[in-house]
């Protein structure tokens, strides 16, 4: 896998040095914490979107959310129509700042196994998503 590159390169970006917020998607959905996952997968749906961007209630992301996820949430024997995102995020999600380096964030992400990693300013508010191609 490697990662993709959604906005076109400055050509004095050196590739060695290239920045996550060089490389991220621009900001995609986002959604309250406090939304169901079958809200949650009717907005994927409609924006038709692979993952949404989750924040709590002060407007921080607190995480991202696939629709894989959502959705082996939502066909297990545990679940309940009142299952709220912030349920499955539990603690702040692994993020991205937007100056880390793209070699630095895809390492983490293939370490952590994550397609997707939100991207968040200083004071916590998303900015995108670094994705991985598949």
């Amino acid at each position: 896998m490697t990662l993709v590159q959604m906005q076109p390169r400055s050509a004095n970006t050196n590739p060695v040095h290239r920045t996550v917020d060089d490389a991220m998607e621009a900001d995609g959905p986002q959604v309250c914490d406090d939304m169901t996952v079958e809200v949650a997968l009717a907005v994927m749906a409609g924006a038709r979107a692979g993952h949404l961007l989750v924040c709590d209630e002060d407007g921080l992301c607190t995480g991202l959310v696939t629709q894989a996820q959502l959705t082996a949430i939502r066909d297990s024997t545990a679940y309940t129509d009142r299952v709220r995102l912030r349920d499955l995020l539990g603690d702040r999600g692994p993020v991205a700042s937007p100056v880390t380096t793209v070699a630095e964030a895809e390492h983490a992400m293939r370490y952590r196994r994550l397609d997707a990693l939100p991207v968040v300013d200083d004071q916590g508010s998303a900015r995108g998503v670094l994705a991985l191609a598949r």
